[in-house]
């Protein structure tokens, strides 16, 4: 299980986390939980880094940083314990999360999974950081923005979970934005690719990485909001979004493919600018003249 920014903003929404946490181990599961910072927090921490030292150690940085998470974990876990359930936190280092040493934008090589799976056979929930890990010189390290996801998801790899559930502020994978078009339809299942294509272009469910690594890993992810009344049963049993493989989902929709919708869903993204350019000279080296001063203003062409 994994909980966003916003499902932790605070005691009486942890206190709902915990309640989530504790119906799914009622309901005969073995649970480990990843834990973003509570919202707004790492912005926070980025802030006083810069206002220490506007040319901040990366290493240093990632030290900062990661505490955000680090107070979601330890919060969860003592009120999973005010609620009668045994939970305990492990920090990144702890498990090891093992990491190259890309400070700030570090990778996942691995997840030390022994002690972890010893704690959760014994009936603890294991309540884990998302967002850090351990570099290969000892060093703490931090996966970049939107980490957590992708933490969720090599945890659940690693321990060989049925399911990876990410709990947003959403309930689902819809066909647009329901923000934007009222009558945006949730989807029940989307594939890998499908779910990659809809971030890449500017979904913001999942992070592009996290859906990468379970696309690599064969972890199932379901998507579901953490705003669901404190009676509602188990995951099992809420309608989010499962995404899935090509061959799953086959054997899903076997005999239901006539009228199949070709379009999955559309993605919106605010922060596009359409520019048309006239009368440019079919020439060798026109088209460079123009991507040149933009590449040098850090502006990123997106299509052409």
């Amino acid at each position: 299980m994994k909980f966003g920014g916003t499902s932790m903003a605070g005691s009486e929404r942890i206190r709902r986390v915990a309640n989530i946490v504790r119906r799914q181990q009622a309901a005969g599961h073995e649970v480990a939980v990843v834990v973003s910072a509570m919202a707004g927090e790492t912005d926070r921490l980025v802030n006083f880094c810069r206002e220490a030292n506007p040319l901040y150690d990366p290493a240093e940085y990632d030290v900062v940083v990661a505490s955000g998470e680090q107070v979601t974990s330890g919060l969860l876990a003592m009120t999973l314990q005010a609620l009668g359930c045994k939970a305990r936190s492990w920090l990144g280092w702890q498990l090891p999360v093992h990491t190259d040493d890309s400070h700030a934008k570090a990778r996942i090589e691995g997840i030390d999974s022994g002690a972890l799976l010893a704690s959760m056979a014994a009936g603890e929930i294991a309540v884990i950081p998302g967002f850090q890990g351990l570099s290969p010189h000892g060093r703490v390290t931090t996966l970049g923005r939107g980490g957590s996801d992708t933490s969720a998801v090599a945890v659940a790899a690693a321990i060989g979970a049925d399911r990876c559930d990410i709990y947003t502020d959403v309930d689902g994978v819809y066909t647009t934005d329901p923000r934007i078009v009222a009558k945006a339809r949730k989807l029940k299942h989307v594939t890998y690719e499908e779910m990659l294509e809809l971030a890449s272009v500017g979904s913001k469910v999942l992070q592009t990485r996290s859906v990468s690594l379970a696309m690599k890993e064969g972890v199932r992810v379901q998507v579901l909001s953490s705003f669901i009344d404190d009676d509602a049963p188990a995951a099992d049993t809420i309608p989010g979004t499962m995404i899935v493989s090509d061959e799953e989902l086959a054997r899903i929709q076997e005999g239901l493919d006539m009228e199949r919708q070709l379009i999955t869903g559309i993605a919106a993204d605010k922060n596009e600018a359409k520019i048309i350019l006239t009368r440019v000279p079919d020439r060798p080296g026109a088209v460079a003249t123009i991507f040149g001063p933009l590449a040098a203003a850090n502006i990123n062409v997106d299509m052409i």
